[in-house]
């Protein structure tokens, strides 16, 4: 697993658990060029060898911003050929962590605005700080979100919520996306981090195919009816059944022991 990054801070926390950061605090930890290369680097390499990682928690360097957005700084003139061609980066980006079949939690430890607050509806749920904040701004910029802000957002507070959220560009507090179902859980001071942490070390401790196809079931499943999904899922679980880790289980369970996983 590469662990150098010119943007990012990666650490292996042991036994698949990885810890990310959005390593540009100078600047909020805006997303620039190389910010788009080194986040679809770090999960084209994950996505081609889900099964040595277990869990993700992805967060901010500082305690002010957990990724402020694009880089107007080095937008700013851009030709009109130049900003595509970077979007498309962070498009392709965007697809690979969406794709990731590891399980990503989002430590939002600050502000998370415009391109920000896309990264954290991408991962698979979200802690927040109880002084974070978020925002889609894109409107307020003559653009509008395009790294699956509309269609994440939407899934996860409902269409009439997200029409409000997008169309003002106006921001709104960690409580509010907690009470809307954005957000899982409120951290106190300087404790996200750690609160995403444990969480994702009680995941990585869990059989790691399971987990992958659990999220795989869950994530297509609420894309199709309901009759669609239940096969969906019934085909996930047949997976289980001739693994080691299912007999593992079931033997610990008995045993009155913790099961030792080995991903097979």
């Amino acid at each position: 697993m590469k662990l150098e990054y010119e943007t990012l801070q990666v650490e292996d926390r042991g036994e698949g658990l990885l810890l990310v950061t959005l390593n540009r605090p100078e600047v909020a930890n805006a997303m620039n060029t190389q910010m788009g290369c080194d986040l679809l680097a770090l999960f084209d390499e994950i996505n081609a060898a889900p099964a040595k990682q277990c869990c993700i928690v992805l967060t901010g360097a500082g305690e002010r911003a957990f990724c402020a957005g694009g880089d107007l700084k080095e937008r700013n003139g851009m030709t009109d050929e130049a900003w595509q061609e970077q979007h498309l980066l962070f498009e392709r980006m965007i697809r690979a962590f969406i794709g990731c079949p590891v399980p990503v939690i989002g430590a939002v430890n600050g502000a998370a605005y415009a391109g920000g607050c896309e990264l954290a509806l991408c991962c698979d749920f979200i802690y927040a700080a109880e002084t974070a904040r978020f925002a889609l701004t894109e409107v307020t910029l003559g653009i509008m979100p395009g790294a699956g802000g509309t269609q994440n957002l939407s899934r996860a507070v409902g269409e009439r919520r997200a029409k409000e959220i997008i169309l003002t560009g106006r921001p709104f507090t960690a409580a509010e996306a907690y009470e809307w179902g954005m957000v899982n859980r409120i951290c106190g001071p300087g404790r996200v981090v750690e609160e995403a942490l444990k969480t994702g070390r009680r995941i990585a401790d869990n059989a790691p195919i399971s987990v992958r196809q659990a999220k795989h079931a869950i994530h297509f499943g609420m894309q199709m009816d309901l009759a669609s999904g239940m096969m969906l899922e019934i085909e996930a679980y047949n997976r289980m059944v001739p693994t080691e880790d299912r007999r593992e289980g079931v033997s610990a369970f008995n045993e009155k022991r913790k099961p030792r996983f080995k991903g097979r």
